[in-house]
């Protein structure tokens, strides 16, 4: 038997009834031949962690813009995040932890430099418009073809709230694995925490503030980040264990003090003042280096490395700037836009 048949044995062995099993995975868009050492979510994942475009993530913004401090999240911290919470939701619920670190490891993916701000522009000025979720799919189906399991791309599709509920009443937005549920509301958990925690270091908000803001919602989530984080990941546990229904859920106190959270984030933090006009700065990069490939598609072609033989250069230049860094959309627009000094000899 090979160790991979021997490991599917053993998640049938361990797993709950409502957990997915690797060796019932719907498969892969182009049918490949399954590795002898790893089962199909875990080598799924492994393929992940080893694109560029994950790597990527590590220059890329979470909330705050080329942050002065090295204690500020990044979005390859984000995703690291939401897959440690992830990971130890499904745990705790005999699920299979390789499906939900595989989707919570691919989850941001297709997310453009300088956060929200680098998506809405793109979302108003690409005449198909954009959004992250469906930009992460293209990521691992077209741009570096992974050849994901259908389940993990599911998982990553259906992964955001798009300033919706957490659980939405429409059930065909939800993961249709319970796997992909728990990495949509980890997802929440891990940016509620650590962007509170990266307003409250940058000084955005203070604790006064919490205390006058929001008082409530800190008494029901807890005071500290580690006890939120702690009190959520718990009640999403026992309140699933209770429902006893094929869908990931959370208690009506801690979804209502979550979403309160998330009103005073984007209230304070997000459409802050700080916060937004470092934003509205970046959107304008984005914006000019869109409008300049597009007009100047020999220009793009070559600093790209792309070829001419797609048919769409929207596309093209839409993907080449989604996938760019913050650091590396600056160093374009300062080499396009700005004079540069002469060189002494």
């Amino acid at each position: 038997m090979l160790l991979r048949e021997k490991l599917e044995e053993k998640e049938k062995q361990l797993l709950s009834e409502k957990a997915t099993l690797s060796c019932e995975s719907m498969g892969r868009i182009v049918a490949e031949a399954e590795c002898n050492l790893r089962p199909a979510f875990q080598h799924d994942r492994d393929r992940i962690i080893h694109s560029k475009a994950f790597r990527r993530l590590i220059h890329k913004t979470q909330v705050f813009l080329a942050p002065g401090g090295d204690h500020y999240r990044t979005r390859l911290t984000h995703t690291l995040e939401v897959s440690q919470i992830a990971r130890t939701i499904s745990k705790s619920l005999f699920l299979n932890e390789d499906l939900t670190e595989a989707i919570a490891l691919g989850h941001d993916l297709g997310h453009t430099p300088f956060g929200h701000a680098g998506e809405s522009v793109l979302n108003r000025i690409v005449p198909k418009g954009f959004k992250h979720p469906d930009q992460s799919l293209r990521v691992v189906d077209e741009i570096e073809k992974l050849n994901l399991t259908r389940e993990v791309r599911d998982g990553i599709l259906k992964h955001s709230k798009r300033g919706g509920p957490i659980f939405p009443e429409d059930k065909n937005l939800l993961p249709a694995t319970r796997e992909g549920q728990v990495v949509r509301i980890a997802d929440s958990i891990a940016y509620l925490n650590h962007d509170l925690d990266d307003a409250l270091r940058a000084k955005v908000i203070t604790e006064k503030d919490l205390d006058i803001d929001v008082k409530d919602i800190m008494a029901a989530l807890g005071n500290g980040h580690s006890e939120r984080i702690d009190r959520m990941v718990n009640d999403v546990i026992q309140t699933t264990r209770d429902a006893g229904t094929e869908q990931v859920l959370a208690s009506d106190n801690i979804m209502n003090a979550a979403m309160g959270l998330r009103r005073f984030l984007e209230d304070r933090v997000y459409n802050g003042m700080v916060v937004h006009r470092d934003f509205e700065k970046a959107s304008k990069i984005v914006e000019e280096l869109y409008a300049y490939y597009i007009s100047n598609p020999e220009a793009f072609y070559t600093d790209s490395g792309k070829n001419f033989n797609s048919g769409d250069p929207e596309q093209d230049v839409c993907d080449f700037i989604s996938g760019m860094t913050d650091r590396y959309a600056f160093k374009e627009y300062e080499r396009i836009f700005l004079p540069q000094p002469w060189l002494l000899f």
